[in-house]
């Protein structure tokens, strides 16, 4: 069975069949282990379970809005490989092609319940020789793994080996026939050590069509400063997409229509406008935001961009919903929120520019389509 596309930017021609898969993601998941109290980790007594992985994180929020969606990795036979896959697999993710290796482990990290961009937050993690960091393409079944509308990668894939670095440079080489590729640089100081060699990511981006990148990864990554500079550093992919942090975002989109315009309708904040040396290029403020955790954010807004963009909605309308989606997660302390349904996050992707700017969005929010509260309401307060 398939279905007619109408999401463009590579996709199959309006009318003509597409997968009945909509996004396959690759990369490692791990077992997550959250504290049950604040303060450091050599204090913490106990910790909660959960699980977490930029492209498992993807697929599951996807899924959870009724996309379907396939997630490819490496496990290993222990107990932590088992809970990973139930628990992937209860989101509604098709795990099926998901290798066992019984001779390394599936990958674990604790981490503390401040948030990242904090002095004092901690991450510990156990995943040197782990089960994913041992996948190849020889491992790769090529009907899963191209099956679907999209496949989405994460630089931290290209991080964990020599084997995924060459998996994930042969994967961003341009072929033929190949789904839309959408790759989040997802810039880890962490994993790479060695500033010279994340480079690299530069090179795997522009073999993407679709890339997801923060502004503060370019700068401390790449040297580059502002999302000009990164569109300029990245010309290849047909759509860049510069997050901002608490300013907005950015989308840059190639396009042969002259001229420029500016949709009024958005807002003062929200310009639309054209150039010869980008194309389109539309900037949405970000929500104000009762943070709770911000670990998961990205790869919430990742998914919310997609889903738009697989419905070939506009491009203001796919950075809302990366918007709405990413403030679920930084309303949850896990990584993995359930995103707002379809209706109501389609009602609040078509608020006007001053109602958007009054959005406050605090813990619980998505259930508030049921609650009664307008869309430009504060919903829901604590």
């Amino acid at each position: 069975m398939t279905r007619s596309s109408n999401a463009g930017d590579g996709q199959a021609p309006d009318g003509a069949p597409v997968p009945d898969i909509d996004v396959v993601c690759l990369g490692e998941s791990m077992v997550t282990f959250l504290p049950c109290l604040p303060g450091r980790l050599a204090d913490v007594p106990s910790f909660d379970r959960a699980i977490g992985g930029a492209e498992s994180n993807v697929a599951c929020t996807l899924a959870r809005t009724g996309h379907p969606t396939r997630w490819i990795s490496r496990v290993g036979t222990d107990g932590f490989g088992d809970h990973l896959l139930a628990a992937i697999a209860d989101c509604g993710v098709d795990v099926r092609h998901v290798r066992r290796d019984p001779l390394r482990p599936t990958g674990v990290y604790f981490r503390t319940a401040g948030d990242r961009a904090t002095g004092t937050h901690e991450v510990a993690y156990y995943r040197a020789g782990s089960a994913a960091s041992a996948m190849t393409a020889a491992d790769l079944d090529p009907a899963a793994l191209y099956g679907g509308r999209i496949l989405h990668l994460s630089g931290i894939t290209a991080a964990l080996s020599a084997d995924c670095l060459a998996l994930l440079t042969e994967l961003t080489t341009r072929r033929p026939g190949r789904p839309l590729l959408s790759f989040d640089v997802n810039y880890r100081p962490g994993l790479w050590r060695d500033t010279a060699r994340a480079r690299v990511l530069l090179d795997l981006a522009r073999g993407a069509d679709l890339v997801f990148v923060g502004d503060d990864e370019a700068r401390d990554a790449w040297g580059l400063h502002g999302p000009r500079a990164i569109r300029q550093a990245l010309p290849e992919p047909h759509t860049l997409v510069v997050k901002q942090g608490k300013t907005g975002a950015t989308v840059f989109r190639r396009t042969r229509e002259p001229g420029g315009r500016r949709d009024d309708a958005t807002g003062a904040d929200e310009v639309t406008g054209t150039d010869d040396a980008t194309g389109t290029a539309t900037f949405v403020p970000a929500l104000d935001v009762d943070l709770v955790a911000a670990t998961g954010a990205g790869d919430a807004f990742a998914a919310g961009f997609l889903s738009a963009t697989l419905r070939g909605l506009p491009d203001r309308a796919r950075l809302r919903h990366g918007h709405l989606w990413a403030a679920a997660a930084l309303t949850v302390p896990g990584d993995l929120a359930t995103p707002p349904s379809r209706p109501y996050a389609d009602r609040l992707a078509a608020l006007d520019g001053p109602a958007w700017a009054r959005l406050h969005l605090a813990p619980g929010w998505t259930d508030a389509d049921t609650s009664g509260h307008r869309a430009d309401e504060e919903v829901p307060t604590q």
